[in-house]
């Protein structure tokens, strides 16, 4: 059974930085692409970032783009994602997941992911 654990989150000022890990285990981490995304109180869950098999390419929501890395080492089965120049509007839950879809293109949509983290909390505050 699949399993993927957040960590990283917290409380920061506006303009800091944060890094969320995302530890998966239960099938070959390598041979997915995996995602990131948020939901603030009030707001449906929105993509935040995603990232390929390989690590190869990635890609980005507008909101966070130049501002937020995602990355993987497939050694340790772990998906990052670094946030950087945080801002009020970026605070919500972060999870990650892992696609349905062997070798998929990284995608946008949540029903292209099948196993969820339970979230991490981020708040950054003005």
């Amino acid at each position: 059974q699949v399993q993927l654990v957040e960590s990283g989150g917290g409380l920061v000022q506006a303009g800091g930085s944060l890094r969320l890990s995302c530890a998966a285990s239960g099938r070959t981490f390598s041979r997915y692409s995996m995602g990131w995304f948020r939901q603030a109180p009030g707001k449906e869950r929105e993509f935040v970032a995603a990232i390929t098999d390989s690590g190869g390419i990635t890609y980005y929501a507008d909101s966070v783009k130049g501002r937020f890395t995602i990355s993987r080492d497939n050694a340790k089965n772990t998906v990052y994602l670094q946030m950087n120049s945080l801002k009020p509007e970026d605070t919500a839950v972060y999870y990650c997941a892992q696609s349905q879809w062997i070798a998929g293109i990284p995608s946008r949509q949540l029903n292209d992911y099948d196993y969820w983290g339970q979230g991490t909390q981020v708040t950054v505050s003005s």
